[in-house]
């Protein structure tokens, strides 16, 4: 009897050696996409209309844009990939301008109070300029 006490642990060893060999497949590691390939079209259009809007009115220090901040919301859950301007240093405030992206083309939609003055004029011109692939800055307003 103390004999088989000593093999017992063998014994479950050598069984669950031998269940494991009843797979029929081992199991393959799952393949990652390439990042670029998981991006949809509206999310490529904005990054790129959100990256040119940024450098040109930001980080330009263009004069038109300085009681404005730049609110990027390129990653929410809504499947609309979107960046919005807020009154300077108050992102909680409401968007002066939103500029967002979506469907399987990417459309680029732009709206807010901000389309109404002076500036709209300017604004509408850069979005579509850069949503076409030229990253240029333009010229002031």
């Amino acid at each position: 009897m103390l004999r088989l006490f000593r093999l017992l642990p063998f014994l479950g060893l050598a069984l669950a050696i031998g269940f494991t060999g009843c797979q029929s497949q081992a199991p393959q590691p799952k393949r990652q996409q390439p990042v670029a390939s998981n991006k949809s079209a509206a999310l490529r259009n904005m990054e790129q209309v959100a990256k040119a809007a940024h450098r040109c009115w930001f980080a330009s220090k263009d004069p038109a844009f300085r009681n404005y901040s730049f609110a990027n919301e390129l990653n929410n859950f809504s499947g609309r990939p979107r960046f919005l301007l807020v009154p300077e240093n108050n992102y909680g405030g409401r968007p002066l301008l939103v500029v967002q992206a979506e469907g399987a083309a990417g459309r680029l939609d732009t709206f807010g109070p901000l389309l109404d003055q002076p500036l709209g004029r300017r604004i509408n011109g850069d979005i579509a300029r850069w949503s076409t692939g030229d990253q240029s800055c333009g010229s002031a307003a």
